[in-house]
């Protein structure tokens, strides 16, 4: 008794059909890097803004968190502000304050390219105090190719 082992000509077949449908839809997605980065600047905003609450109760003092568009596109700024009581404008701290890769007071982080935001904060400038209640709360911000917005609460100023 010879059996006969393997694929039949339909199994072939239908195993190749399978893998052809899915390389046509997921193949191009794979490829599209620009998901993957606006995903991560999502997530690295999100982190920053959480990072600056979290200064501003160590601290104890104003955390300014400015979004440019303009000067140099879709960027963000962390300040300390070295005002106590805060007189409402970013006066940046002594160096070292704001543990920046530049040692200095403020913090940056720019968007890959082909990421923007796709709504900033209404005022473009706001902060969060001493307590980690932000101001002109609560905040919206959307990125580009993003799924979800980033949201910051006005009476606790968490992040999500």
């Amino acid at each position: 008794m010879n059996k006969n082992r393997g694929f039949t000509l339909v199994e072939l077949i239908m195993t190749m059909v399978i893998v052809g449908i899915l390389a046509a839809v997921v193949a191009p997605r794979f490829f599209d890097t620009n998901v993957f980065q606006s995903r991560g600047f999502a997530d690295q905003v999100q982190a920053t803004l959480r990072y600056a609450q979290k200064v501003a109760i160590a601290q104890r003092r104003n955390v300014c968190v400015a979004f440019d568009s303009v000067a140099v596109p879709n960027n963000i700024t962390l300040t300390i502000d070295s005002d106590t009581p805060s007189d409402g404008v970013c006066n940046p701290a002594p160096a070292g304050n704001l543990q920046s890769p530049s040692g200095g007071a403020s913090y940056v982080i720019n968007a890959p390219a082909g990421v923007a935001f796709g709504t900033a904060p209404a005022p473009v400038d706001f902060s969060f105090n001493a307590l980690g209640t932000p101001t002109n709360a609560p905040q919206a911000i959307s990125i580009t190719g993003a799924a979800n917005a980033i949201i910051i609460e006005a009476e606790t100023g968490y992040v999500h």
